[in-house]
């Protein structure tokens, strides 16, 4: 049985949950957040025996063997190197860190410690993703050569979200990690990313944020191949989240937002109920998210590392993944300023 604290009561701890729920051989003992009506109702809410205002008392808890790291990205780094004090195993959501310089704290302090460092991309555990990635291993499209990957909604869903000093960033930093991720994964993780180039704007939001709610981002990989990324805060409609994938013999689609198994048509004063993360309306033409968890890739996600550590194995998602992206989207960020390419320096 692999006992988990979870640090967080809100949004993506909630995905932590929901994902859970089919997982064997796991158990939630305990839960954390800065707010103790947060923290009692989400108890409450999904039959976790405890919960508390105390990140520590999570983290040095003997009955607790995996920390699922939820907070907000100023917080990341306390939690993990807490967590790497106490000799705890811990998977940390994206982005790994606000800084490559902090992200690099952090993988370091779990290596010492020489406990599991689980980085949560749930991009690349959606089944979606992941069965396009087995038709790349058979072979069926060639060499992949290009990978464009796109997430968009209207803007965050909690004010922490719109404030850089506190996130490291805008649009990019908040849906970038995800695509560039994405296209590592497709490419292949021994397939170097050395130079990029970006694009980041405040086009509306201005009475909410100074950073950029809208950007592009193109990565060269050492072989010639190229990555482009587009977020955006800007997108009405619900989160649209797609990548294309370009072989020498093959392409690949996936959309798990927009091309969902259901439309309906709807006009009733009840409307069609929630829709999909972020969206605007629930009437007119409507396409429901089916299992959202699921096919965001939440479920495999919190499979993956609750067997690694039942087993004892390394994740195939490690803080080096998540300071990799933190690297990148630094360059990412430096070429918005310098309007040139600008190298991968790890």
């Amino acid at each position: 049985m692999v006992r988990i604290g979870i640090l967080g009561s809100g949004f993506v701890s909630e995905f932590y949950m929901k994902g859970l729920i089919e997982v064997p051989g796991q158990e939630v003992v305990v839960n954390f957040s800065r707010s103790d009506d947060r923290a009692t109702a989400f108890a409450q809410r999904w039959a976790i025996p405890m919960s508390t205002t105390r990140m520590e008392e999570v983290i040095e808890r003997d009955d607790v063997d995996l920390v699922l790291i939820g907070l907000p990205n100023e917080m990341h780094k306390e939690a993990a190197l807490a967590c790497a004090a106490a000799k705890k195993n811990m998977v940390c959501t994206k982005p790994l860190a606000r800084t490559p310089a902090d992200a690099k704290d952090m993988l370091d302090a779990a290596r010492e410690a020489g406990v599991m460092a689980g980085y949560a991309e749930t991009e690349v555990f959606s089944p979606a993703v992941m069965q396009a990635r087995g038709l790349i291993e058979r072979g069926g499209l060639g060499e992949i050569l290009s990978v464009r990957s796109r997430e968009a909604h209207a803007g965050p869903h909690s004010p922490h979200f719109w404030k850089p000093e506190l996130t490291g960033g805008g649009a990019l930093m908040d849906m970038g990690c995800h695509c560039i991720e994405a296209a590592r994964y497709f490419l292949g993780k021994d397939v170097r990313p050395v130079e990029c180039l970006g694009w980041g704007e405040l086009l509306y939001h201005h009475d909410k944020t100074t950073a950029e709610d809208s950007a592009v981002l193109l990565l060269r990989f050492e072989g010639g191949q190229m990555s482009i990324t587009e977020t955006s805060w800007i997108a009405r409609g619900g989160l649209d989240l797609r990548n294309e994938v370009y072989g020498t013999l093959g392409t690949i689609f996936t959309d798990v937002t927009r091309a969902t198994p259901i439309t309906a048509f709807v006009l009733g004063e009840g409307g069609g109920g929630y829709v999909v993360e972020k969206c605007d309306m629930d009437t007119g033409w409507i396409f429901p998210c089916v299992d959202e968890a699921r096919v965001y890739g939440y479920h495999e996600e919190m499979k993956h590392f609750v067997e690694c550590v039942a087993k004892g194995e390394t994740p195939r998602e490690t803080f080096e993944d998540g300071y990799v992206v933190n690297v990148i989207l630094e360059a990412a960020y430096k070429s918005m300023k310098t309007k040139k390419w600008e190298p991968i320096e790890y």
